[in-house]
């Protein structure tokens, strides 16, 4: 199994960026092991948050393991999954 330590960071500079920015260390590490060549093609296709039924919207919250979600509002799924 590998330990946290093995785990890199491919741009530093933008991790740390992003975490001062508020990102958390999850989130920070995706967009910064992303390459940016990459990152431009790849989202785009999912309708927006507010077009998602709520039950939608927890199960998505589920799979990514966001604390509190059972008694969230739409709105407070929706800003906990933008802010993952």
């Amino acid at each position: 199994m590998a330990s946290k330590s093995s785990k890199r960071i491919k741009d530093p500079e933008r991790y740390e960026a992003l975490r001062e920015q508020g990102a958390s260390k999850e989130k920070a590490a995706r967009i910064a092991n992303t390459d940016s060549t990459e990152a431009g093609r790849r989202g785009g296709k999912a309708p927006p948050y507010e077009q998602w039924k709520k039950t939608e919207l927890y199960e998505k919250a589920k799979k990514l393991g966001i604390q509190g979600r059972s008694s969230m509002s739409k709105a407070q799924l929706i800003n906990a999954l933008r802010n993952h």
